[in-house]
Protein backbone atom coordinates (compact mmCIF):
# COMPACT_ATOMS: atom_id res chain seq x y z
CA UNK A 1 0.00 0.00 0.00
CA UNK A 2 1.70 3.31 -0.92
CA UNK A 3 1.54 5.56 1.98
CA UNK A 4 -0.04 8.87 2.32
CA UNK A 5 1.13 11.74 4.59
CA UNK A 6 -1.24 12.51 7.67
CA UNK A 7 -1.37 15.91 7.03
CA UNK A 8 -2.52 15.17 3.62
CA UNK A 9 -5.91 17.66 2.96
CA UNK A 10 -8.91 16.99 5.13
CA UNK A 11 -11.50 17.63 2.20
CA UNK A 12 -14.52 15.86 4.55
CA UNK A 13 -16.68 18.88 5.71
CA UNK A 14 -19.45 16.85 7.99
CA UNK A 15 -21.33 13.26 8.67
CA UNK A 16 -24.03 13.76 6.20
CA UNK A 17 -26.25 10.12 7.08
CA UNK A 18 -25.84 6.82 8.30
CA UNK A 19 -27.10 4.07 6.62
CA UNK A 20 -28.25 0.40 8.26
CA UNK A 21 -30.12 -2.93 7.60
CA UNK A 22 -32.09 -4.37 9.65
CA UNK A 23 -34.72 -7.33 10.01
CA UNK A 24 -37.74 -5.88 11.60
CA UNK A 25 -37.76 -2.78 9.34
CA UNK A 26 -41.70 -1.75 9.83
CA UNK A 27 -40.68 -1.58 13.75
CA UNK A 28 -37.28 0.17 13.14
CA UNK A 29 -38.73 2.80 10.96
CA UNK A 30 -41.72 3.69 13.56
CA UNK A 31 -39.35 3.92 16.34
CA UNK A 32 -37.33 6.52 14.23
CA UNK A 33 -40.02 8.22 13.29
CA UNK A 34 -42.65 8.08 15.82
CA UNK A 35 -40.62 8.14 18.76
CA UNK A 36 -36.83 9.47 18.00
CA UNK A 37 -37.91 12.06 16.23
CA UNK A 38 -36.96 12.08 12.39
CA UNK A 39 -40.00 12.59 9.29
CA UNK A 40 -39.86 10.49 6.68
CA UNK A 41 -38.89 11.91 3.41
CA UNK A 42 -38.86 9.10 1.17
CA UNK A 43 -39.59 5.63 0.57
CA UNK A 44 -39.39 3.12 -1.81
CA UNK A 45 -39.70 -0.69 -1.42
CA UNK A 46 -38.20 -2.11 1.47
CA UNK A 47 -36.47 1.57 2.10
CA UNK A 48 -37.02 4.24 3.92
CA UNK A 49 -35.79 7.51 4.45
CA UNK A 50 -35.56 9.87 7.63
CA UNK A 51 -34.41 13.25 8.03
CA UNK A 52 -34.32 15.72 10.80
CA UNK A 53 -37.46 18.08 11.04
CA UNK A 54 -35.51 21.37 10.98
CA UNK A 55 -34.37 20.70 7.07
CA UNK A 56 -30.63 20.65 6.30
CA UNK A 57 -29.60 17.23 4.79
CA UNK A 58 -31.75 15.36 2.57
CA UNK A 59 -31.81 12.17 5.34
CA UNK A 60 -30.05 11.76 8.88
CA UNK A 61 -31.06 7.67 8.44
CA UNK A 62 -31.87 5.26 5.79
CA UNK A 63 -33.64 2.12 7.00
CA UNK A 64 -33.20 -1.08 4.66
CA UNK A 65 -35.35 -4.40 5.04
CA UNK A 66 -32.22 -6.59 4.67
CA UNK A 67 -31.94 -10.49 6.09
CA UNK A 68 -29.88 -9.72 9.04
CA UNK A 69 -28.61 -6.76 10.92
CA UNK A 70 -25.53 -4.43 9.48
CA UNK A 71 -24.30 -0.96 9.02
CA UNK A 72 -24.57 -0.42 4.68
CA UNK A 73 -22.88 2.27 5.08
CA UNK A 74 -22.26 5.92 6.67
CA UNK A 75 -21.68 9.06 4.71
CA UNK A 76 -19.46 11.77 4.68
CA UNK A 77 -19.57 15.24 2.59
CA UNK A 78 -17.03 17.13 0.51
CA UNK A 79 -17.17 20.56 -0.91
CA UNK A 80 -18.00 19.79 -4.65
CA UNK A 81 -17.47 16.95 -7.44
CA UNK A 82 -13.81 17.69 -8.12
CA UNK A 83 -13.36 16.66 -4.32
CA UNK A 84 -15.25 13.45 -5.18
CA UNK A 85 -12.62 12.29 -7.86
CA UNK A 86 -9.95 14.03 -6.31
CA UNK A 87 -10.01 11.87 -3.44
CA UNK A 88 -11.52 8.86 -5.13
CA UNK A 89 -8.34 9.10 -6.95
CA UNK A 90 -6.06 9.36 -3.82
CA UNK A 91 -7.74 6.37 -2.55
CA UNK A 92 -7.30 3.93 -5.40
CA UNK A 93 -3.81 5.22 -5.74
CA UNK A 94 -3.01 3.80 -2.09
CA UNK A 95 -4.87 0.82 -2.82
CA UNK A 96 -7.65 1.20 -1.05
CA UNK A 97 -10.99 -1.04 -2.29
CA UNK A 98 -13.20 1.06 -4.04
CA UNK A 99 -17.21 -0.22 -4.20
CA UNK A 100 -18.44 2.09 -6.59
CA UNK A 101 -17.15 4.57 -8.62
CA UNK A 102 -17.67 7.94 -8.81
CA UNK A 103 -21.40 8.78 -10.38
CA UNK A 104 -24.74 10.62 -10.14
CA UNK A 105 -26.34 9.38 -6.73
CA UNK A 106 -29.93 7.80 -6.75
CA UNK A 107 -30.63 8.70 -3.60
CA UNK A 108 -32.81 11.66 -2.15
CA UNK A 109 -30.89 14.98 -2.42
CA UNK A 110 -29.35 13.29 -5.81
CA UNK A 111 -25.50 14.32 -5.83
CA UNK A 112 -22.41 13.09 -6.94
CA UNK A 113 -20.62 10.47 -5.02
CA UNK A 114 -18.93 7.05 -4.51
CA UNK A 115 -18.08 4.22 -2.11
CA UNK A 116 -15.42 2.75 -0.49
CA UNK A 117 -14.07 0.03 2.14
CA UNK A 118 -11.88 1.61 5.01
CA UNK A 119 -9.13 -1.04 6.27
CA UNK A 120 -11.54 -2.95 8.68
CA UNK A 121 -13.95 -3.45 5.96
CA UNK A 122 -17.04 -0.54 5.85
CA UNK A 123 -18.37 0.33 3.82
CA UNK A 124 -18.02 4.38 3.48
CA UNK A 125 -19.71 7.14 1.01
CA UNK A 126 -18.23 10.43 -0.30
CA UNK A 127 -20.95 12.86 -1.56
CA UNK A 128 -21.40 15.97 -2.69
CA UNK A 129 -23.92 18.49 -4.92
CA UNK A 130 -26.50 17.23 -2.52
CA UNK A 131 -29.63 19.14 -2.18
CA UNK A 132 -30.26 20.09 0.89
CA UNK A 133 -33.98 20.10 2.61
CA UNK A 134 -35.37 23.73 2.95
CA UNK A 135 -34.52 25.26 6.67
CA UNK A 136 -37.60 24.98 8.90
CA UNK A 137 -37.52 27.24 12.20
CA UNK A 138 -37.96 25.16 15.18
CA UNK A 139 -38.11 26.24 18.69
CA UNK A 140 -34.97 25.45 20.64
CA UNK A 141 -36.74 23.53 23.41
CA UNK A 142 -38.32 21.10 20.82
CA UNK A 143 -36.98 17.78 21.49
CA UNK A 144 -35.96 16.74 17.53
CA UNK A 145 -32.78 16.53 16.33
CA UNK A 146 -31.38 19.19 14.31
CA UNK A 147 -28.20 16.95 12.59
CA UNK A 148 -26.52 14.03 12.70
CA UNK A 149 -23.53 14.69 15.45
CA UNK A 150 -21.07 11.76 14.73
CA UNK A 151 -20.70 7.97 14.52
CA UNK A 152 -18.67 6.06 16.75
CA UNK A 153 -17.36 2.50 15.49
CA UNK A 154 -15.59 -0.11 17.20
CA UNK A 155 -12.23 -1.76 15.89
CA UNK A 156 -10.10 -4.57 16.81
CA UNK A 157 -7.16 -2.51 16.32
CA UNK A 158 -7.97 1.25 17.20
CA UNK A 159 -4.19 2.88 16.22
CA UNK A 160 -4.23 0.91 13.06
CA UNK A 161 -7.71 2.47 12.03
CA UNK A 162 -6.97 6.14 13.51
CA UNK A 163 -3.93 6.68 11.15
CA UNK A 164 -6.23 4.59 7.96
CA UNK A 165 -8.73 7.96 8.83
CA UNK A 166 -6.20 10.07 9.16
CA UNK A 167 -3.68 9.70 6.10
CA UNK A 168 -6.34 8.86 2.98
CA UNK A 169 -9.51 11.54 4.61
CA UNK A 170 -7.07 13.59 6.40
CA UNK A 171 -9.17 13.80 9.56
CA UNK A 172 -6.88 15.18 12.59
CA UNK A 173 -7.10 13.55 16.44
CA UNK A 174 -8.56 15.85 18.64
CA UNK A 175 -8.29 13.57 21.95
CA UNK A 176 -7.90 9.80 23.29
CA UNK A 177 -9.57 8.47 26.06
CA UNK A 178 -6.49 6.34 27.67
CA UNK A 179 -5.70 3.90 24.80
CA UNK A 180 -9.01 2.76 24.39
CA UNK A 181 -10.75 4.92 22.41
CA UNK A 182 -9.36 8.18 20.40
CA UNK A 183 -11.69 11.49 18.86
CA UNK A 184 -11.14 12.72 15.22
CA UNK A 185 -12.33 15.80 13.57
CA UNK A 186 -12.59 17.54 10.08
CA UNK A 187 -13.38 21.06 11.52
CA UNK A 188 -13.69 22.90 14.59
CA UNK A 189 -16.29 20.37 15.84
CA UNK A 190 -14.31 18.21 18.51
CA UNK A 191 -15.18 15.04 16.80
CA UNK A 192 -16.97 13.70 13.50
CA UNK A 193 -15.47 10.00 13.99
CA UNK A 194 -14.39 8.12 17.08
CA UNK A 195 -12.93 4.82 17.19
CA UNK A 196 -13.06 2.63 20.27
CA UNK A 197 -11.56 -0.59 21.21
CA UNK A 198 -13.89 -3.71 20.82
CA UNK A 199 -13.39 -7.50 19.98
CA UNK A 200 -15.11 -7.12 16.62
CA UNK A 201 -15.39 -4.49 13.92
CA UNK A 202 -19.40 -2.99 14.47
CA UNK A 203 -21.43 -0.40 15.00
CA UNK A 204 -20.92 1.67 18.51
CA UNK A 205 -23.28 4.04 17.99
CA UNK A 206 -24.58 7.34 15.86
CA UNK A 207 -25.11 10.36 17.65
CA UNK A 208 -28.08 12.76 16.74
CA UNK A 209 -27.42 16.76 18.30
CA UNK A 210 -30.24 18.46 19.83
CA UNK A 211 -31.18 22.35 19.55
CA UNK A 212 -30.52 22.85 23.55
CA UNK A 213 -29.93 20.96 26.72
CA UNK A 214 -33.66 21.55 27.43
CA UNK A 215 -34.57 19.79 24.19
CA UNK A 216 -32.20 17.30 24.69
CA UNK A 217 -33.80 16.75 28.46
CA UNK A 218 -36.73 16.67 27.07
CA UNK A 219 -36.15 14.42 24.35
CA UNK A 220 -34.62 11.85 26.66
CA UNK A 221 -37.86 11.77 28.76
CA UNK A 222 -39.82 10.99 25.67
CA UNK A 223 -38.39 8.41 25.04
CA UNK A 224 -38.32 7.08 28.77
CA UNK A 225 -41.98 7.29 28.60
CA UNK A 226 -42.42 5.80 25.13
CA UNK A 227 -39.88 2.83 26.02
CA UNK A 228 -41.29 2.80 29.87
CA UNK A 229 -37.46 2.44 31.08
CA UNK A 230 -34.36 4.31 31.42
CA UNK A 231 -31.72 5.15 28.81
CA UNK A 232 -29.26 1.88 28.91
CA UNK A 233 -26.87 4.79 29.58
CA UNK A 234 -27.53 8.62 30.74
CA UNK A 235 -28.27 11.26 31.02
CA UNK A 236 -24.74 12.63 31.71
CA UNK A 237 -22.21 14.56 30.07
CA UNK A 238 -18.83 13.42 29.02
CA UNK A 239 -14.86 14.97 29.65
CA UNK A 240 -14.04 14.57 26.37
CA UNK A 241 -15.61 16.62 23.99
CA UNK A 242 -17.62 18.34 27.31
CA UNK A 243 -21.10 16.77 25.43
CA UNK A 244 -24.17 15.66 27.35
CA UNK A 245 -25.27 12.12 26.30
CA UNK A 246 -28.14 9.82 26.74
CA UNK A 247 -28.39 6.19 25.02
CA UNK A 248 -30.79 3.75 23.51
CA UNK A 249 -31.47 1.25 21.37
CA UNK A 250 -33.51 1.12 18.61
CA UNK A 251 -35.19 -2.08 17.71
CA UNK A 252 -32.96 -3.76 15.55
CA UNK A 253 -30.40 -3.20 18.56
CA UNK A 254 -28.11 -0.31 17.09
CA UNK A 255 -27.16 2.10 19.67
CA UNK A 256 -28.22 6.15 19.23
CA UNK A 257 -27.13 9.21 21.11
CA UNK A 258 -29.09 12.62 22.04
CA UNK A 259 -26.31 14.63 22.65
CA UNK A 260 -25.76 19.08 22.87
CA UNK A 261 -22.89 21.33 23.18
CA UNK A 262 -20.14 19.05 21.86
CA UNK A 263 -17.08 21.03 22.37
CA UNK A 264 -15.70 23.02 19.79
CA UNK A 265 -12.15 23.34 18.77
CA UNK A 266 -9.17 26.05 18.06
CA UNK A 267 -7.26 24.55 15.46
CA UNK A 268 -4.54 27.16 16.12
CA UNK A 269 -4.15 26.55 19.46
CA UNK A 270 -5.27 22.57 20.23
CA UNK A 271 -3.58 20.39 21.62
CA UNK A 272 -4.03 16.68 21.94
CA UNK A 273 -5.73 15.40 25.47
CA UNK A 274 -5.39 12.27 26.96
CA UNK A 275 -8.38 11.36 29.48
CA UNK A 276 -8.13 8.64 31.97
CA UNK A 277 -11.09 5.57 31.70
CA UNK A 278 -12.16 6.58 34.93
CA UNK A 279 -16.14 7.11 35.82
CA UNK A 280 -15.32 10.54 36.53
CA UNK A 281 -14.26 11.32 32.86
CA UNK A 282 -16.86 9.37 31.14
CA UNK A 283 -19.84 11.42 33.46
CA UNK A 284 -18.74 14.59 34.60
CA UNK A 285 -21.89 15.08 36.42
CA UNK A 286 -22.11 11.93 38.12
CA UNK A 287 -25.79 10.79 36.89
CA UNK A 288 -25.62 7.94 34.24
CA UNK A 289 -25.17 5.18 36.23
CA UNK A 290 -22.26 2.35 35.09
CA UNK A 291 -22.05 2.03 31.52
CA UNK A 292 -21.08 -1.88 32.26
CA UNK A 293 -24.56 -2.62 32.70
CA UNK A 294 -25.81 -2.49 30.11
CA UNK A 295 -24.34 0.19 27.33
CA UNK A 296 -21.10 -1.52 26.82
CA UNK A 297 -22.29 -4.95 26.52
CA UNK A 298 -24.76 -3.86 23.81
CA UNK A 299 -21.98 -1.64 22.08
CA UNK A 300 -19.45 -4.47 21.54
CA UNK A 301 -22.23 -7.36 20.91
CA UNK A 302 -21.40 -8.98 17.86
CA UNK A 303 -19.76 -8.18 14.55
CA UNK A 304 -21.22 -6.36 11.86
CA UNK A 305 -22.36 -8.27 9.58
CA UNK A 306 -21.60 -5.89 6.24
CA UNK A 307 -18.19 -5.65 6.49
CA UNK A 308 -16.64 -6.26 3.08
CA UNK A 309 -19.98 -6.41 1.43
CA UNK A 310 -21.50 -3.74 -1.17
CA UNK A 311 -25.03 -2.80 -0.29
CA UNK A 312 -27.95 -3.23 -2.48
CA UNK A 313 -28.80 0.44 -2.71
Amino acid sequence: TVAISASANCLITHVRHAAIGVTNYVETVAFYRDIWGLEVVAEAQDVTYLGCKAGGEAYAVRVRKAEEKRVDFFAFAVPGKGDVDALCSRLRTADVKIDREPGPLQTPGGGYGFRFFDCDGRLIEISANVEMRPAVAIDPKQAVPLKLSHVVINSVDVLATMEFYKAHLGLRLTDWMADMMCFLRCGTQHHVLAIAKGHKTSLNHISFEMGSLDAYMRGTGRLMRAMGRKPIWGPGRHAAGDNTFSYFADPAGNIVEYTTELETVDEATWNVRRFEASPEASDLWGTAGSPFDEMVPTMIAGEDKGIWKSCPI
